[in-house]
């Protein structure tokens, strides 16, 4: 049985500049990140489908207090979505990918949460 390649998933907010490292750049935010164009941004997709729910989003309110409890529960709204996890993970299989995210908060947002998903799993 083959082994899946697992290229590097990168992080990085979607104000700063590309670089030619990041490999595809995929926008993880269920909202577009204001006063940025799709042409400044140069992404390769914008997978609405693998954001947080609206409604959780709004929960959170990127409070750090709630960062566990946020994480426990986009993971479980993770594993009810395989079609969108199954489009990122193809990105992924094609080389190095670089989740692109909104925040100002760099440790507390849903692209930190996604990926520790996709490299360690819901545990």
């Amino acid at each position: 049985m083959a082994s899946r390649v697992r290229h590097p998933i990168h992080l990085k907010r979607a104000y700063e500049d590309p670089a030619p490292g990041d490999g595809q750049r995929v926008l993880v935010d269920g909202l577009w990140p204001r006063g940025i164009t799709k042409v400044d941004m140069q992404i390769e997709t914008w997978l609405r489908a693998i954001a947080p729910s609206a409604e959780l989003r709004r929960w959170f309110g990127h409070d750090p207090a709630r960062w566990d409890a946020f994480r426990e529960r986009y993971f479980a709204e993770l594993a009810a979505n395989p079609e969108a996890l199954a489009q990122l993970r193809a990105y992924r299989g094609r080389g190095p990918v670089t989740l692109l995210y909104a925040a100002r908060d760099e440790e507390h947002n849903n692209a930190v949460a996604l990926r520790d998903y996709l490299m360690h799993g819901p545990g």
